[in-house]
């Protein structure tokens, strides 16, 4: 499985890349791996400031419904306009193509208590 560096990521399998106070969520290989064929993402809180912690949408694969949750209190600017037409795209590339969302971070101290990649790798079942 991929994990990247220089990206944080949560307990709850979603990834942040963060530049300036723009930052970019999504969720990890792990998380699309157990979900298997994803075929719906439903986002709908653009324009919304949401609080760490907060379900921002939900992710739906052949058996099943996920929450997404924000790893960082923020305001939601965007939602990948590819996801519509292609939610596969999260299974095939969830750091690149697969990204969800865009945020204006409003409270940036909390990405610093986020894990890194070897914690995160560190917390997956073996």
């Amino acid at each position: 499985m991929n994990f990247p560096e220089g990206l944080k990521y949560t307990a709850e399998h979603e990834w942040i890349k963060v530049e300036g106070d723009t930052a970019w969520i999504g969720i990890t290989d792990f998380a699309q791996s157990e979900l298997g064929d994803i075929v719906y993402v439903d986002i709908n809180t653009v324009d919304q400031t949401l609080d760490q912690g907060a379900i921002f949408g939900t992710v739906e694969a052949v058996k099943t419904v996920s929450d997404l949750y924000m790893p960082v209190s923020g305001k939601v600017l965007e939602v990948n306009p590819a996801l519509d037409g292609a939610p596969e795209t999260v299974n095939q590339d969830p750091y690149g193509n697969g990204w969800m969302i865009k945020i204006q971070l409003s409270k940036a101290s909390e990405v610093d208590a986020l894990m890194t990649q070897a914690d995160y790798t560190a917390s997956l079942p073996v």
